[in-house]
């Protein structure tokens, strides 16, 4: 089992969550779309070739973003992960993937 942590700005919260639980994230036994998300500051310099969906090049960026984790079987990583790519604003999102240990 997988923790998937992303940051994303508000106006595509929702958008990324449905995309991701839609490939398999977010399952806990009999519930789906499970989640936990916050909100922070996130901090980023585009520079060069950057196009940035928020911001402009060579300047420091200090934006609102949620912080969203949840869980991912590893069987549906590698979809999970094309999904928030595909429907995530940035060029370059923020996410990983941390592996859990089942202790039983």
């Amino acid at each position: 089992m997988l923790k998937l942590i992303y940051y994303v700005p508000e106006s595509h919260l929702e958008v990324t969550k449905q995309a991701i639980f839609s490939a398999g994230a977010g399952g806990i036994g009999n519930y789906e779309h499970c989640a936990w998300q916050v909100l922070g500051t996130g901090q980023f310099k585009p520079t060069k070739n950057a196009q940035p969906f928020i911001g402009e090049l060579n300047v420091l960026e200090q934006i609102p973003e949620w912080r969203v984790e949840t869980i991912v079987d590893e069987v549906y990583a590698k979809k999970v992960s094309d999904a928030l790519k595909a429907s995530h604003p940035y060029e370059e999102p923020a996410f990983e993937f941390i592996q859990i240990i089942e202790i039983e």
